[in-house]
């Protein structure tokens, strides 16, 4: 009995100290008076917990210039910059690489293409991209306290890869290569997971309890966001809606099935259709950079190759929407760069194909993060990854 009590008084302090620290971290700076005030909690309790997150290193305190007459009262921020955290958008032709602080704003980048899918060499490209963001992280109590990988894949609740058909892996334990390399804690998760943990947090979906996050790059993965928490699955292997069958006679896909939705509506299909269709001259190199400024000039042909991509994206989404009815799909990833194009064909297709109440009850967005959704979300799961080594609940007010 005695056993019970200590280990429900440990979880009270935890919860007390969690409570504490996320509101400095989400409404600071604030009085320890104002924290007692706004989360109920007495005022002793709140001393307590304050003066170990100081000791910690997480909270500083300063005094505040306002006085309502007697003595001016000490104000407690969140130390953003106790420690820093690395987060890696792997893609299938590139890596980006950012350096966060705690509170996810982004300090460095670095990205690097990917010539290569060969594990090794990946691997060492994300080495070099990881240490050199290292070198550019400022002193701090903590130092480097994580490193969050998203990849394009399956990822299982080990986080080891199990299945990654654009990359050509499977069965791959990038986590403990990456984790032995360094020597800090590893976190790998699904990109597109990643950036729907990002755009929740951060982005277009702030205000969103229940939202998909739709990553179209060269394939086209979702990240699931039910009641403000990240859905993976009974294995950890959800959201892989790019391999939806749109075509049921349509091409063989990497993953063996036939007519997925990403052969028809990804960034690699985008490419695909502007080397087909010969809508540059035979001197441009066909990439997304181009395409955007000969959309930007009114090329036809890009123009119309956007519009044929943006009904096929609303054709998937059309099965996303049925499935989940979610209060906000968001579209992210490189193919978010071409929103102005593709708004109008999406929206048709919804228009025509979905039950007035799926439309009246689903906002469809682009990604307000963009190219950054995936590696900033994996900063952030880093982050929240070191909170939880700290005994500390994240929670939003």
């Amino acid at each position: 009995m005695q056993r019970i009590q200590t280990g429900d008084q440990n979880f009270v302090k935890k919860m007390n100290k969690s409570i504490v620290f996320n509101a400095i971290k989400n409404k600071g700076p604030m009085s320890r008076s104002q924290i007692s005030k706004n989360t109920g909690l007495n005022k002793a309790t709140v001393s307590t917990m304050a003066s170990e997150l100081i000791d910690e290193s997480l909270v500083y305190e300063i005094e505040s210039n306002q006085s309502s007459g007697g003595r001016k009262p000490v104000m407690l921020y969140f130390n953003n910059h106790a420690g820093y955290s690395i987060g890696i958008d792997l893609g299938v032709n590139y890596i980006l690489g950012v350096l966060t602080d705690l509170n996810g704003t982004i300090m460095e980048e670095i990205s690097r293409p990917l010539a290569s899918t060969a594990f090794a060499e990946v691997k060492n490209t994300l080495i070099f991209i990881i240490q050199s963001l290292m070198t550019k992280a400022p002193d701090s109590p903590y130092g480097v306290i994580g490193i969050g990988i998203g990849a394009p894949g399956n990822v299982d609740l080990n986080e080891a890869i199990l299945f990654a058909p654009n990359l050509k892996w499977k069965q791959v334990d990038l986590k403990t290569d990456i984790q032995n390399h360094f020597h800090i804690p590893v976190k790998v998760q699904n990109e597109a997971n990643c950036g729907a943990y990002c755009e929740h947090l951060y982005g277009a979906g702030k205000s969103s309890s229940n939202l998909i996050y739709i990553s179209i790059g060269i394939g086209i993965g979702a990240g699931i966001i039910i009641q403000n928490n990240l859905y993976t699955g009974t294995s950890g292997i959800s959201g892989e809606m790019g391999h939806f069958t749109i075509n049921a006679n349509g091409r063989k896909c990497r993953c063996g099935n036939h007519g997925c939705w990403e052969l028809y509506a990804s960034e690699q299909a985008l490419l695909n259709d502007a080397k087909k269709q010969k809508v540059l001259s035979k001197n441009d190199a066909i990439n997304l950079e181009k395409l955007v400024t000969e959309a930007q000039t009114g090329n036809k042909e890009v123009l119309q190759i956007l519009h044929t991509l943006g009904e096929y994206i609303g054709i998937g989404l059309t099965n996303v929407i049925n499935t989940f009815n979610p209060e906000m799909v968001i579209i992210g990833n490189r193919i978010a760069q071409f929103s102005n194009w593709l708004e109008n064909p999406i929206n048709h297709v919804l228009q025509d194909r979905l039950s007035y109440y799926h439309k009246e009850n689903t906002d469809i967005k682009f990604s307000v993060l963009g190219i950054y959704s995936s590696a900033l979300g994996a900063a952030s799961i880093a982050i929240s990854n070191f909170l939880s080594d700290q005994k500390l609940e994240t929670m939003t007010f």
